[in-house]
Formats: C-alpha cells, structure tokens, sequence
C-alpha cells in the first residue's frame, strides 16, 4: 500500500506521473514530497510508486 495525503491506496507499481493524471492533478501546479523529500518534476514521469511509500501532494493556490 502507497499513503497518499494520509489515505492508503493500492496503486504500487504506478507511475507516479499516472496517477497524478487519473486523479486530476495538473503536474504544473503542484509540489510533491515522497518519504520526506520533495520529488523533481522531471521524475514525476518515471517514478514507479512503491510499498510503504509516503506521498503528499500539494496544490498551488493563486490569488491576491
């Protein structure tokens, strides 16, 4: 199981970039930390999620 934003999910074995994809996530707009550290967008293509990862995902928020 992956915990993704604190929910476990079975997706071990899924690009990350894919799964950001299926749940509407604009790749752009967001920062993702895996096991405490931040991933570089350039990996979001090829990281394969994995047991016991830890994933949170945050979204940027405009305004003023």
């Amino acid at each position: 199981m992956v915990r993704i934003n604190g929910k476990e999910e079975s997706v071990c074995g899924m690009r990350l970039y894919d799964y950001l994809v299926q749940n509407q996530y604009s790749p752009e707009g967001i920062a993702v930390e895996c096991n405490e550290e931040i991933l570089p967008k350039d990996q979001y293509q090829t990281y394969v999620l994995k047991d016991d990862d830890v994933i949170e995902i945050v979204s940027f928020v405009g305004g003023g």
